[in-house]
């Protein structure tokens, strides 16, 4: 049987229906993967973007774009979700920072003009969204000559379908294992935040997810006119798993997650 397509519109369905419960649970700090690795290492991989036009691309209610904007960057964040932007614009009233927000596909930014920012920036978004290529094609047309690209997501090679980990007879994380790593059907994870405090009542989120191979991800950045610049896998460092024992299993076996920088080519491809 054929599956439905998860098309922008319908991705925006599910995004708008998490947003009240999303935008609560971040604020209240329970995103943990966020909070004490992902973010302090991904921002670090930025660097310093201060004074520069930047658009966050996939905002959500704008926690990371509130952290941009403090650090000196000017920000314009965009969303899918009509409810994500809402919660976002609330708190720009409560806390001005100078952030504009906009509701939009990252895959179709006609409201912009070519050659309009100087760095853009996507948190763990593009891998929820349905036109990877199109996306990457909009970035590459409204970056300036030399501006750069930053983007995470949860890394393909090890996130796959079929990942699950192995326990010993005592419980105690051994080895993790990984499969179905080409099936590129997309569906809908249903997840819930689970370390810190988050009690057992709250109900899952429901996630548009694609699956594409790190092949995919790379080449389309090539084939779009951009020069790779930089990858990592960040690992926790030992104090992260003293602080937070759970990171450990990620230390020991596998990268959760994939950080890629890139640049516009100051010369299109073909040109001397």
């Amino acid at each position: 049987m054929k599956r439905k397509k998860l098309t922008d519109a319908k991705v925006a369905r599910y995004w708008n229906k998490n947003a009240a419960s999303w935008t609560e649970q971040v604020r209240k700090g329970w995103d943990a993967y966020r909070e004490y690795f992902n973010n302090p290492f991904f921002l670090k991989f930025i660097g310093n973007l201060k004074g520069k036009y930047v658009l966050d691309a996939g905002c959500g209610e704008g926690h990371n774009t509130r952290i941009l904007a403090k650090r000196g960057a000017k920000v314009l964040g965009i969303d899918i979700s009509k409810n994500m932007i809402k919660a976002a614009r609330d708190e720009e009233r409560r806390n001005p920072l100078g952030i504009q927000y906009r509701v939009a596909s990252f895959s179709e930014m006609s409201f912009t003009s070519e050659n309009s920012f100087d760095a853009i920036v996507s948190f763990m978004a593009l891998m929820d969204g349905p036109d990877y290529q199109g996306a990457i094609k909009e970035f590459y047309r409204i970056l300036k000559k030399n501006g750069d690209l930053y983007y995470s997501i949860t890394h393909p090679c090890f996130l796959t379908k079929g990942m699950d980990w192995i326990t010993d007879e005592r419980g105690e994380v051994i080895a993790y294992k990984m499969s179905d790593y080409f099936d590129a059907e997309p569906r809908v994870d249903h997840w819930k935040f689970t370390k810190g405090p988050v009690p057992d009542s709250v109900e899952p989120f429901a996630v548009p997810s694609y699956y594409r191979t790190l092949s995919t991800y790379i080449n389309v950045l090539i084939d779009t006119g951009f020069n790779l610049r930089r990858i990592s896998e960040p690992r926790p460092t030992e104090e992260m798993c003293r602080k937070n024992e759970w990171l450990r299993r990620w230390r020991q076996h596998v990268a959760i997650f994939l950080y890629v920088h890139a640049a516009k080519l100051h010369q299109p491809r073909g040109q001397a």
